[in-house]
């Protein structure tokens, strides 16, 4: 991609990141190419679809999600380290509000733009988790899959206004069920 298309595309990259953030998955692309300060065509040029614009944003954050894991695993005991991923992947399905449903369609979709990214992200909270359960930190009665499902389940609270105040409680809830003793962070 030359210098300046590339230019443009992270642009048009993080204006679409600040407008799903404020009007999630339903943001408008008139409203991204006019923040961004481009003709609507620009956008469609790069993002032809609101769909494909959400995989780019998504497959992003996924994989820095991954890498992040590896850190968490680096500095922390077993248990923190799979809080803190939980804590990553509850805020970022917060930063991509009602994108829930595209990632765990994504996850059941091997020809899915955001499949492998899904894919990866899963195996790294499975992975923090096996190692917490290896440790005696963790439930050994839960996998991966469950993990995802006990995050989306939170992602869908946090849209919803009525229980959006709740879902930190919630979280210390559900970290609280999945460790053997009591998260550190």
């Amino acid at each position: 991609m030359r210098a300046d298309a590339q230019k443009n595309y992270d642009h048009l990259l993080e204006t679409g990141r600040e407008v799903v953030a404020e009007q999630g998955a339903e943001a408008s692309m008139r409203e991204v190419a006019r923040r961004a300060g481009v003709g609507i065509g620009t956008l469609y040029r790069h993002f032809p679809t609101r769909e494909a614009l959400l995989e780019a944003l998504l497959r992003e954050s996924f994989d820095a999600l991954t890498a992040k894991a590896g850190a968490f695993e680096a500095l922390a005991s077993s248990g923190d380290a799979l809080v803190s991923w939980l804590r990553e992947m509850v805020a970022l399905t917060h930063s991509h509000r009602g994108v829930i449903a595209a990632m765990t369609a994504a996850i059941a979709e091997p020809d899915s733009a955001l499949h492998a990214s899904c894919v990866s992200m899963r195996a790294s909270g499975a992975h923090l988790l096996a190692r917490a359960q290896a440790d005696g930190e963790a439930r050994t009665d839960i996998d991966g899959t469950d993990l995802l499902a006990l995050v989306s389940a939170l992602a869908w609270l946090n849209d919803q206004p009525p229980f959006a105040a709740r879902v930190d409680r919630l979280f210390g809830i559900i970290a609280s069920a999945i460790l053997v003793q009591p998260p550190r962070t």
